[in-house]
């Protein structure tokens, strides 16, 4: 999947959140209605996927300061913060949640409200989060849409492989911050194993550690790295795109390979 589908996917489910707000907020008529956009990333790494977001709203007739009201909260990689800023929202009685950026935001709205429609979208598994009760009866206040991208550790090992089959180490990039990294780590080493191929840890939670790791996957010649699917390293996927192709390095994230050699 490119990242204009992913684009695509957040215009289809985040912009349909105006439709899953209460009737009675949609007639209000003293006040416009208000949604709320909690996210753990920063806003500027994320502006294209606010901009797909303001464009699905507009697809179904809302538009901000016209007929509707959106106020962002941004956690900007401060995971910590996510209970107060989603206690925010739910103070205002926004009437709608919307949640980027990671399972860990969408759980952080679910333990400030049990009223408000929650929308997600993000690559974890809603189930397992303990989000939903199935994909197909998600219940509660909270839906969206997930493409599992966790679960496709081995996959996307084995797409490496076929690239480069002569490749014996990759690596694994990943933010030891992030709530799922124990997880996440867990499924590429038991991935590696089974293809037979060393995997190479490197850690990066800040713009300069991703530097320092590619000066590692360098000096180590790891040919060949993937890349965890998880918020911040994902909202620096320009950086570590021109960093792979710098160093002639073939990279593979979440849903599609970032860079490739010659």
């Amino acid at each position: 999947m490119t990242t204009k589908m992913k684009r695509r996917e957040f215009i289809t489910v985040l912009g349909g959140a105006a439709a899953a707000w209460p009737l009675a907020a949609r007639a209000q008529q003293a006040a416009m209605p208000v949604i709320g956009f909690l996210s753990s990333t920063s806003s500027g790494p994320y502006a294209p996927f606010v901009a797909a977001f303001l464009q699905g709203l507009k697809e179904v007739g809302f538009v901000d300061g016209q007929n509707l009201t959106i106020e962002y909260r941004w956690a900007d990689g401060q995971y910590d913060r996510l209970p107060a800023l989603a206690a925010e929202l739910a103070h205002r009685q926004v009437a709608v949640i919307a949640v980027g950026g990671g399972g860990i935001t969408a759980l952080a709205a679910k333990s400030a409200t049990s009223t408000i429609p929650i929308v997600f979208a993000f690559g974890s598994d809603p189930v397992k989060l303990g989000l939903v009760a199935s994909l197909n009866r998600p219940g509660g206040n909270i839906t969206g849409a997930s493409n599992l991208a966790v679960a496709l550790g081995q996959k996307r090992l084995e797409l490496l492989r076929d690239l480069l089959p002569n490749v014996a180490a990759i690596g694994f990039l990943m933010n030891p911050g992030s709530p799922n990294a124990a997880f996440d780590l867990s499924d590429m080493q038991a991935a590696a194993h089974t293809l037979g191929r060393q995997l190479t840890i490197l850690n990066a939670s800040t713009e300069r550690e991703i530097d320092t790791a590619f000066v590692a996957l360098v000096q180590q010649r790891v040919a060949a790295f993937v890349i965890q699917p998880e918020p911040f390293l994902f909202s620096r996927r320009d950086q570590l795109v021109a960093l792979a192709s710098r160093h002639a390095i073939v990279a593979r994230r979440a849903s599609h390979v970032a860079a490739k050699t010659g």
